[in-house]
């Protein structure tokens, strides 16, 4: 087996399992929490402590996208994995919600796993393969966040809420042996500028082309998260059935991702032949209408049907975007470009939610799929303003020295 493609597919198993991990507590950290004694105020802590890492991450993450451009990336990815293994197991071992809260800080301030897979895949792959081999790591973590939430449960109902947690440990150990193992960085140029995140920040300013990458990578993360805490509520209010809502709801939440899995890879081959712009316009042009077009069905199953179709399309905008960071930085920047990205897309994530909340609050829950389709409508009129000549140039110059 070739060298990328090996590196592909046991980094698309080690980023199913980190995705995973992070998930995968979503189903019982809540009655974790009353087992620790915590009976009151349980879903603010509960809602705190899913949030301090990627908080924490948001923050850390340039600085160890810095690192991993002058040491390596892979030494990067097998410390992030080692720490996850430390944590989760113990995790097991905690006796009260504060020792829980310093577990899931360090969890994010040390983590850098998928960025820096991402950023292995994407430098060490052939340019006329890298739409297709950013779309399947987009499948790996979309995959991980789906299953992540159902292989805690069961951990959880099977053995116990500790177990569970070491469990994950063990998992996150499995993968980062595979990476020692088997993943070969062979396009590493280190980077010869000190570990700073000022100069990191420095650097991505005088990139125009990368700052809007990642200014859309916020935009869209953030468009997509608006509707994740009144999503549950919607599907209440037209099932009309409580005895089955949470089902129902687990189920339209994890249909998007279904579609990522089954469509993603294929949004990568057209990408590869058509570019990366041109495929990030697609998908938010359709995500947008998609989202508006959800405000139109009062019934589940045609609601879940369009949610199906806005998840083919819309599957294509992030590999995309991953895809742009790869055309328009240096290899011994891509590390931290990588980095800088998954800050943008915490940070989308983490204010998305509190904006859908505060906007069906004061409004009604059909106004947050009409801002957030106006929202990506504008993105998209953003994307296509500002990228279409640089993107046409870095591609072509791209496939030409593949050819």
């Amino acid at each position: 087996m070739e060298s990328w493609k090996k590196n592909l597919w046991v980094l698309w198993f080690g980023s199913f399992i980190v995705a995973s991990s992070f998930s995968m507590v979503i189903p019982f950290l809540p009655l974790f929490l009353i087992e620790l004694g915590v009976t009151k105020n349980t879903e603010m802590w509960s809602g705190l402590l899913f949030s301090a890492a990627f908080f924490a991450g948001a923050l850390s993450s340039p600085f160890w996208g810095a690192v991993g451009d002058k040491y390596g990336r892979k030494p990067m990815i097998i410390r992030a994995g080692l720490v996850l293994f430390v944590i989760y197991v113990l995790m097991a071992f905690v006796t009260n919600e504060y020792q829980v809260l310093v577990l899931r800080l360090l969890q994010g301030l040390l983590s850098g796993f998928i960025p820096g897979a991402i950023a292995i895949v994407g430098t060490n792959t052939p340019e006329h393969k890298v739409g297709y081999a950013l779309s399947m790591m987009s499948t790996a973590t979309a995959t991980g966040s789906i299953l992540g939430p159902l292989i805690g449960g069961t951990l959880a109902s099977l053995f116990s809420n500790r177990m569970a947690f070491g469990l994950a440990g063990g998992l996150c150990f499995i993968a980062t042996v595979l990476v020692i193992l088997w993943v070969k960085e062979e396009k590493f140029v280190p980077s010869k500028e000190r570990v700073s995140v000022i100069n990191t920040f420095r650097v991505a300013g005088h990139n125009k082309t990368l700052m809007l990458v990642l200014m859309l990578t916020l935009l869209t993360q953030f468009s997509v998260m608006t509707i994740e805490p009144v999503l549950p509520l919607y599907v209440a209010d037209i099932s009309g059935s409580s005895k089955h809502t949470s089902m129902i709801a687990g189920f339209v939440f994890s249909i998007v991702g279904i579609a990522s899995i089954l469509f993603a890879a294929r949004w990568g081959k057209l990408a590869d032949k058509i570019g990366f712009h041109r495929v990030l316009l697609i998908g938010l042009l359709a995500g947008g209408i998609g989202s508006l077009a959800q405000m139109l069905f009062s019934n589940i199953w045609a609601f879940s049907a369009i949610r199906f179709v806005y998840g083919i399309f819309f599957c294509a905008v992030f590999p995309a975007l991953n895809g742009l960071v790869v055309r328009h930085t240096p290899s011994d920047f891509r590390g931290r470009a990588f980095s800088l990205n998954q800050t943008a897309t915490q940070i989308g994530g983490m204010a998305g939610p509190l904006a859908g909340g505060a906007i069906s609050g004061f409004l009604d829950i059909h106004s947050v799929f009409l801002i957030t389709g106006i929202l990506m409508l504008i993105t998209t009129g953003l994307t296509y303003w500002s990228l279409r000549g640089t993107d046409t140039h870095a591609e072509n110059s791209g496939r030409s020295a593949a050819g």
